[in-house]
C-alpha cells in the first residue's frame, strides 16, 4: 500500500520480521514486502505448520503499544460475527527488542487480490452483482455488534469538523463500522474486508462516505457508491458520518500524497453537503 520507509527502518523491522518467523514457526514465501505507513507495519505471505498464511508486523515505540489500533484484529476476531468475511486470525506474538515493541499477527491466507493496492482507487473497475450484495450483508452484520471500541470520537467530530469543513454537526447516530474502509481494504471479485485496526463506533454512514470518497477520482465508480448507499450518503441522516470522513482526508492531506491529491474533490463534496445544512 505504501513504499518502503527509510532504510533504517526497513532493516528493523525485517530483522523484526525474522524474529517472527522463529516464535511463531514460519517460512517466509514469494510475494515480496507489504508496507504499511512509514514502515509502521510490514506484511506478507509465508508458509505456517498448517500450510499456507499471510504474517502482518506491526510495530510501536516501546511503552506505547498497546490502545485501539494494536489490540483491533484480536478484538475483531472475538467480537465480530463470522458473517463478516475477514481473514481469521491464527495466532499472535508480542515482544519488545531495541526500544520497539512488536506484535506479530498470523493469519489465514486470502488468495483474492485488493481492488487496487491504493486506497484511492485510480481506474473504474468491474465488480459483480453478488460483491456488492455481500459488502451490504457485511456492513449490516457488523452494525449492531456490541463494542466499548471507538473508531472516531464524538469529540474530534465536534471539534475537527467545524474546523475543516464549516459545518457544525447536530445530533449523532452511531453504528459499529469497518472503519478504514476502502478499495485497498476490501478484495475482489470475492469480497474479504481487510485490516481491522481501526474498527468501531462511528457515525451511521462514515464507512459508505469513505468508500465514496476514495472513489472520487473514478466517477462512474464514485455514482455507483453513490446509490449502492443512497440510504445514506447525501442524506440528514448519514451527513455527520460523510464529514467525519471528509475531515479526516482533509486533516490527512498535508502528510499523505493520495490524500493531497484527493483533498479538492473532497472539498467539492463539502460544498455539496453544505446545502443539507442550509
Amino acid at each position: 500500500m505504501f513504499t518502503a520507509p527509510e532504510p533504517d527502518v526497513r532493516d528493523r523491522m525485517l530483522t523484526a520480521r525474522g524474529h517472527a518467523h522463529t516464535l511463531l514457526g514460519l517460512v517466509g514465501a514469494a510475494g515480496g514486502e507489504v508496507w504499511g505507513y512509514a514502515g509502521r507495519t510490514l506484511s506478507g505471505a509465508v508458509t505456517a505448520p498448517d500450510g499456507p498464511a499471510w504474517l502482518r508486523l506491526v510495530s510501536e515505540g516501546e511503552g506505547k503499544a498497546g490502545g485501539k489500533l494494536w489490540e483491533g484484529p484480536k478484538e475483531a476476531e472475538a467480537a465480530v460475527p463470522p458473517a463478516v468475511p475477514r481473514p481469521r486470525l491464527i495466532d499472535l506474538a508480542d515482544w519488545s527488542a531495541d526500544g520497539w515493541d512488536y506484535r506479530a499477527e498470523l493469519y489465514e491466507l486470502i488468495t483474492a487480490p485488493p481492488v487496487c493496492p491504493s486506497p484511492v482507487i485510480s481506474k473504474s473497475v468491474e465488480l459483480p452483482d453478488a460483491w456488492w450484495h455481500d459488502l451490504h450483508k457485511a456492513l449490516d452484520c457488523l452494525a449492531p455488534v456490541d463494542t466499548g471500541r471507538v473508531a472516531v470520537r464524538e469529540q474530534y467530530i465536534r471539534r475537527r469538523v467545524p474546523e475543516f469543513t464549516g459545518i457544525t454537526p447536530s445530533e449523532i447516530t452511531w453504528t459499529t463500522v469497518h472503519g478504514d474502509l476502502h478499495w485497498a481494504n476490501l478484495t475482489g471479485p470475492t469480497l474479504t474486508l481487510l485490516d481491522w485496526e481501526g474498527w468501531g463506533s462511528a457515525p451511521v454512514g462514515y464507512d459508505a462516505a469513505n468508500l465514496y470518497l476514495h472513489s472520487l477520482h473514478v466517477p462512474e465508480l464514485a455514482e455507483h457508491v453513490a446509490k449502492e448507499f443512497a440510504h445514506v450518503l447525501g442524506t440528514p441522516a448519514g451527513l455527520v458520518g460523510e464529514l467525519a470522513a471528509c475531515t479526516e482526508i482533509l486533516q490527512a492531506a498535508s502528510r499523505v500524497p493520495f490524500y493531497a491529491d484527493l483533498a479538492d474533490s473532497v472539498r467539492r463534496h463539502v460544498d455539496q453537503l453544505s446545502a443539507l445544512v442550509n
